[in-house]
């Protein structure tokens, strides 16, 4: 969505476009869990911080399925921009993409701890994960404080 310009001071664009780059760019393995993604990252009671700014339906926190992806629509919020603030910077290192057109990051260059602040949740290899999603400022607090107590 960054490199396609569906940023925050620019219109919604309908989000089976953002699947479809994705898809052909760096996941070329089915729309549905890239759309799934996408509906996930704008939905407010899913994220604590959405990085998706979606206009349409998105579903209910009462499980009401999304509609389909084409007929919303979506682009990345102020927070999600500020994430991929330096990505152009070289700040990480970039490898080619599945087919060797593209060129996609080994890791995201996030200017704020997303994982913490946002939590995750999952089981991979017989093992459950659940890491709850966090305040930010509280976040910078901590990080701060461990910056200044080495022994902690």
């Amino acid at each position: 969505m960054f490199d396609s310009g569906f940023r925050p001071d620019r219109s919604h664009a309908k989000s089976a476009r953002s699947v479809a780059e994705t898809m052909g760019n760096y996941h070329p393995h089915g729309d549905v869990s890239i759309y799934d993604t996408l509906v996930r990252m704008a939905q407010p009671w899913s994220l604590r911080y959405p990085l998706v700014d979606g206009q349409g339906n998105f579903g209910s926190p009462g499980n009401d399925p999304p509609a389909a992806m084409r007929y919303t629509e979506a682009r990345l919020t102020p927070l999600a921009m500020e994430m991929l603030r330096e990505i152009d910077e070289e700040t990480v290192d970039f490898i080619p993409n599945y087919d060797g057109r593209v060129q996609e990051p080994t890791v995201l260059p996030s200017r704020f701890p997303n994982l913490l602040a946002n939590g995750s949740g999952g089981i991979a290899v017989g093992m459950a994960t659940n890491i709850p999603p966090h305040n930010l400022r509280e976040l910078a607090d901590a990080v701060f404080w461990a910056l200044e107590n080495h022994d902690a």
